[in-house]
This record gives C-alpha cells, sequence and structure tokens, in this order.
C-alpha cells in the first residue's frame, strides 16, 4: 500500500485578506481587479464563485459611480405617470360622499369638504360619478358598469382620467390637501 502525503497547501489555498477599508467605487474598483487576477489563477470549481464576485463588484462600482441601481431605465427622479398621481384619501372621499348624499355627520371639516368640491369641479359629469362611485361608494368596476350600463374598461378609463384631472387640479392648486 502506498501512503501519499497531502499538505494543508494542497487542501485548502493559502489566501491572502485585505482590508480594501470604506464602502468607495474606487475599492470595489480594487476589489474587481484582485477578483479578476484571482479568477486567472483558479481552477474550474473556483472560477463560478470568483465570477460571481467580479460581477458584484461592477454592480457595486456601477451604482456608487453614477447614483443610480444598474440596469434601470428611468431614475427615481423620472417616474411614470401612475407613480407621480397623488390618490385621495379614500376615507375622506366616503366622508364626503356620506355627508352630501345623507346629510349624516362625518368627520370632515367645511375646508376640506370645499377642498374635495375644487378638485371634483374639474371632472365631466361622467368622470365624477364613476369616481365617486368607485372611491366614494367602494364600488368594483364591474359594478359600476352594470349600474351605468357601459363596459368595465370605460369605467376603468373614467376613473384613471378623473385621477390624472384631479392629481393635475391639486398640483396646481392653491387649496392643498
Amino acid at each position: 500500500m502506498i501512503e501519499k502525503t497531502i499538505s494543508q497547501s494542497q487542501i485548502m489555498p493559502s489566501w491572502t485578506i485585505i482590508d480594501l477599508g470604506a464602502a468607495t467605487s474606487i475599492n470595489y474598483e480594487r476589489s474587481r481587479l484582485l477578483a479578476e487576477r484571482a479568477y486567472r489563477r483558479a481552477d474550474a470549481d473556483d472560477k463560478k464563485v470568483i465570477s460571481g464576485m467580479v460581477s458584484d463588484c461592477k454592480f457595486v462600482t456601477e451604482w456608487l459611480s453614477t447614483g443610480r441601481r444598474p440596469g434601470n431605465k428611468r431614475g427615481i427622479e423620472r417616474r411614470a405617470a401612475y407613480q407621480k398621481e397623488k390618490p385621495m384619501d379614500p376615507l375622506h372621499m366616503q366622508a364626503f360622499i356620506s355627508k352630501s348624499s345623507a346629510g349624516s355627520p362625518s368627520n370632515l371639516s367645511d375646508w376640506e369638504m370645499f377642498q374635495l368640491e375644487d378638485a371634483l369641479s374639474t371632472l365631466s359629469p361622467r368622470e365624477r360619478e364613476c369616481y365617486i362611485l368607485a372611491h366614494g361608494e367602494c364600488f368594483s368596476f364591474n359594478e359600476i358598469a352594470n349600474m351605468l350600463g357601459i363596459q368595465k374598461g370605460t369605467v376603468q378609463h373614467y376613473v384613471e382620467t378623473a385621477q390624472e384631472k384631479i392629481s393635475e387640479a391639486l398640483r396646481n392648486s392653491l387649496f392643498l390637501l
């Protein structure tokens, strides 16, 4: 029987740990260069792990240098239309509807009632009706469509258009909610 002696360096390669300091784009770039050097010397098993490290360093470097998440088409300052919208508080809308229809006491002041009336005055009669049914009475688009005898998609269009008009009115209004 032949015995083979295995040294400690054959079992576990010696790695050097280097402290690169704070998390800056320059230090991550140094880490990426070190990882690429290690990738060239590594065997097939280690290459997969080290390539993940290189990829992570590139990702963080780009994020730190540009201030934006890599791969995003839009930064936070350029949001889509639905992300800019400023919807009303549903409880305010429901209180507005209950006060105006049933005359019951609600938790809205006269000023808040005025603000809601001002925002809703920018809507067409059909948009206002759909918006109030959806947000004030909490009906689904399907139920509103059945009540008004129109398509569900039309109700959705009216509510979205109403929300856009209200958001625009709130942005340009002196009477902010």
